[in-house]
């Protein structure tokens, strides 16, 4: 009896390890978004982390919301987006089932710009 408890026990374990890593690790979807970058800020209070919001273009009667919030946790591509505030840009992201503190507020993650417009910078940042 005390060799079926240990069992279900390791096999409990496991699965909660297999859920964590599918639910923060795993990225669900990939893709891009274009719009004009509204804000992009560092916050948090123990975990500082880039968040930001862009403006997407459409029709403003919809139901879907224009805005789209992202984190970013590369500073290359952090430094990047700070410097064209207000500016056209097409990002790609990867999105996770959940957050964590240290990698930022949202499930879209930015891990590459692929243009800004209205600059006269270089315009690309590669994921590493």
């Amino acid at each position: 009896m005390k060799r079926i408890f240990n069992i279900v026990g390791i096999m409990l374990v496991i699965a909660f390890f297999v859920f964590l890593y599918l639910r923060y690790f795993t990225v669900f979807a990939e893709g891009t978004k274009a719009g004009v970058l509204n804000t992009f800020q560092k916050k948090g209070y123990i975990f500082k982390t880039w968040e930001g919001m862009i403006i997407q273009s459409g029709f403003k009667a919809n139901v879907q919301s224009n805005e789209f919030e992202f984190s970013v946790t590369d500073e290359r591509i952090a430094k990047k987006l700070e410097e064209n505030s207000g500016k056209e840009v097409n990002l790609h992201y990867k999105r996770y089932f959940g957050s964590l503190p240290w990698r930022g507020m949202s499930t879209y993650i930015i891990d590459s710009i692929y243009e800004i417009r209205n600059t006269n910078s270089p315009t690309v940042v590669s994921p590493q």
